[in-house]
């Protein structure tokens, strides 16, 4: 048990910090390749923040464990809309722009949907899989079609957040950044690898499912970056960035998380997902687009909203450790 605390946390902490490395390495890789300011905030930057997520699940899934993934990519949705833009909301209101409102929103609340359909059958096959994983491609593709120009109404501080990140990024020699890039790859591998072992030695200890250790121990330990990157965005009023992230980020985990690890291996949905853990995160998702609705004017999520979103976030974790033995 004392091993696989130790391994737990070393590899959290090794896993935010080689998360953030590949994501500097890789948008200075991808600048200096000429990629266009929308592929590397879109492809690389939007891949690398859900990276954690996406390693820890593959090799879960590969490890015979894929209930530690459909955990994770559950819990880290709730974790990333109750936690992470909760705490954001209530040191700073988070703006929400009547393009997101119209376009995000309604995509990830569709794609959230499209996951319940998933899993109601009790099972996630390879077929299953794939479908998430065409409709992420048709998203980015999507949004990449879509996303060419700024449109009226887009904040103007975002987009310069974006250009001075680049320039930033670009001033990172090609040597120094391919070698954060395959270095932080490698990283998140073995980091990924201890994380699984501690999680499922501390389950095992606890009698706790794979299930419940992917939606606490592991989702929370794959957010930790998101979160720092939310507080810092936070601290200087770019509310935007945060919103934008959890969304990105919840779409990404859905499709790409759960896709590639049902791809992998393909796993038995248990009961308590469907009626536990799945309206849970609806709720959220819903309770964010009426949140930030205004009629005729940007939304706002506000101080006491974010305040019930991060509540929300505890009693449900909180739920599940009570209920977990």
């Amino acid at each position: 048990m004392t091993a696989a605390i130790l391994a737990t946390l070393l590899g959290l902490a090794a896993l935010a910090w080689s998360a953030d490395k590949f994501v500097s390495g890789a948008s200075a890789v991808a600048t200096h390749l000429g990629m266009s300011p929308l592929l590397v905030g879109m492809v690389v930057v939007g891949f690398g923040t859900s990276a954690p997520e996406l390693v820890v699940s593959a090799f879960a899934a590969a490890g015979g464990d894929p209930e530690i993934a459909l955990g994770n990519a559950l819990g880290s949705n709730i974790a990333n809309i109750g936690l992470i833009l909760g705490t954001t909301a209530i040191i700073v209101p988070v703006l929400v722009h009547r393009g997101v409102l119209s376009r995000e929103m309604p995509i990830l609340l569709a794609v959230t949907f499209l996951l319940g359909g998933v899993m109601l059958d009790g099972r996630i096959s390879r077929l299953d899989a794939a479908v998430l994983l065409l409709a992420l491609a048709a998203q980015l593709a999507w949004s990449i079609r879509t996303g060419t120009a700024r449109r009226p109404g887009e904040p103007e501080d975002e987009l310069a957040i974006e250009v001075e990140e680049r320039e930033r990024r670009a001033g990172m020699s090609r040597r120094v950044a391919w070698a954060w890039t395959l270095g932080g790859i490698a990283l998140l591998v073995v980091a990924s690898r201890l994380l699984v072992w501690g999680a499922v030695g501390i389950a095992e200890a606890l009698g706790w499912s794979d299930l419940v250790i992917g939606l606490t121990v592991v989702a929370i330990g794959t957010s930790a970056p998101e979160l720092a990157a939310a507080i810092a965005a936070a601290r200087r009023r770019a509310t935007e960035l945060v919103l934008g992230n959890v969304i990105g980020s919840n779409i990404f985990n859905t499709l790409a998380v759960v896709g590639l690890a049902g791809l992998i291996a393909p796993s038995v949905v248990e009961p308590a997902a469907v009626s536990r853990d799945l309206p849970v995160l609806l709720a959220m998702t819903v309770a964010l687009l009426v949140m930030g609705y205004r009629p005729r004017d940007h939304g706002r999520i506000n101080r006491v909203e974010g305040a019930v979103l991060l509540a929300t976030w505890i009693g449900y974790t909180a739920m599940l450790v009570i209920t977990a033995g």
